[in-house]
């Protein structure tokens, strides 16, 4: 059954369209029960109708099942394998590797977050709104490679928390965390395969500029204590990644609510609904990070004014003894 070029006037009648087909679909595969082919016919209709084809010479880029078995594997060795791997075991140092992979992911960003200006952003990009452009011309196709490189760097940062798991540093695993590197691939596979370019690059040049910054910090943290002093910036790092969600929700919104954007309003509500979700979790882990910080501070100025009530104290008592002392003399 083949759905393609059918005739619609309005977005309604689209929207119309669309659902009599996810009907009809589901009428077909309830009967025998297939549900698992339903999904894979749900999926060949939307990437027939929307998939860019361009993406389909890249590795991976095929179906998403196996960017979802990527995402299995990590959220198993995290969850499951990792800590039991390292129950018994002292954590490993990594000091050296720690050092490399973060001079690398620094690289890696400063070079995409180059790469997101000149292939668009800097040059010939509307900042107010900007379509994605899905012709075979140069800055198009250089976007389109970007996008994919991109997409590997998420892959290649399942080492953050593997690392973590190693160096037995569960503090650092939160839920914000597992969830931040188990999303992000699984977006910019959607971005490569239906949208590598226009407003949906946005926030990737933002966070490029985020992940340089970040992953610099975490390798001077690596390069050992003596590097701590210059380290004083921590907090302002989490201020910066909320800024750059603020930054996004301002811009999809500009997008979403303007008569003259071309950019889908599908997509612009879905980034505008990603962008709300990491702003809302990185608010709440600044301002829970924040009170700890606060009521430690407190805790340590307790613990001092203590310190210098009992010498006080403790003066006062020799003086008070001394003084009994020299009467006693005198007498």
């Amino acid at each position: 059954m083949s759905y393609h070029n059918y005739n619609v006037t309005t977005r309604f009648d689209m929207v119309v369209e669309i659902a009599n087909i996810a009907l009809d679909e589901f009428k077909t595969h309830h009967i025998t029960r297939n549900y698992t082919g339903l999904v894979q016919r749900y999926y060949q209709l939307v990437e027939a109708d929307f998939g860019d084809p361009r993406a389909t010479r890249f590795p991976l880029m095929e179906h998403p099942m196996f960017t979802f078995g990527m995402v299995a594997v990590y959220l198993s060795w995290v969850l499951l394998i990792g800590p039991l791997f390292m129950r018994d075991r002292k954590p490993f140092q990594l000091r050296r590797t720690l050092v490399i992979y973060n001079a690398f992911q620094v690289a890696l960003s400063g070079y995409m977050f180059y790469e997101h200006l000149m292939a668009g952003w800097l040059n010939y990009y509307n900042l107010k709104c900007q379509p994605v452009d899905y012709s075979d011309s140069p800055s198009s196709k250089r976007m389109l490679n970007l996008c994919y490189l991109y997409y590997l760097s998420k892959l290649t940062e399942f080492a953050d928390t593997i690392f973590f798991v190693l160096r037995k540093k569960s503090s650092q695993i939160t839920w914000l965390h597992v969830y931040h590197h188990s999303v992000t691939p699984l977006e910019t596979w959607v971005l490569v395969k239906f949208l590598a370019g226009g407003n949906a690059t946005f926030p990737n040049l933002l966070n490029n500029f985020v992940h340089v910054c970040m992953y610099f910090y975490y390798m001077m943290a690596a390069m050992g204590p003596e590097y701590a002093k210059f380290l004083w910036w921590k907090k302002y790092m989490t201020e910066l990644q909320i800024a750059q969600f603020v930054l996004c929700i301002f811009h999809t919104v500009r997008a979403l609510f303007s008569n003259q954007c071309q950019f889908s309003k599908f997509i612009s509500a879905l980034l505008l609904l990603n962008a709300s979700i990491f702003f809302c979790l990185f608010m709440n882990f600044y301002m829970q990070s924040y009170r700890k910080t606060k009521a430690a501070q407190q805790q340590l100025q307790q613990q001092k004014q203590q310190q210098l009530d009992a010498a006080s104290c403790k003066a006062d008592g020799n003086n008070n003894m001394a003084a009994v002392t020299h009467k006693l003399k005198a007498n």
